[in-house]
């Protein structure tokens, strides 16, 4: 029996992006695809939520931010997350 493995992993288009179930290496590019699918969803504020550590993750994820063209706006959280998540508001481009 020959079966076909699907690795396509499809994540709810919500405003959160939660990188703590995803490989590291695949945070920019992943952030990157979410942010797009949130303008074309018309979701102009996402919450990234990349944990606290030593700020590696969240490093990655900020140095995304900052080339991405609709990103008008970064933050940390400001809620019980504080720096384990950054808030981003877009901008339709």
């Amino acid at each position: 029996m020959n079966e076909e493995i699907n690795d396509v992993i499809h994540i709810p288009i919500d405003g959160v992006l939660d990188l703590h179930t995803f490989d590291p290496k695949e945070a920019a590019s992943l952030v990157h695809e979410y942010l797009n699918t949130c303008l074309e969803e018309g979701i102009y504020e996402v919450k990234i939520i990349h944990g606290k550590g030593k700020g590696v993750l969240r490093r990655t994820v900020h140095a995304v931010l900052e080339k991405h063209p609709a990103v008008v706006e970064v933050k940390l959280d400001t809620g019980p997350s504080s720096w384990g998540a950054t808030i981003v508001r877009l901008t339709p481009t």
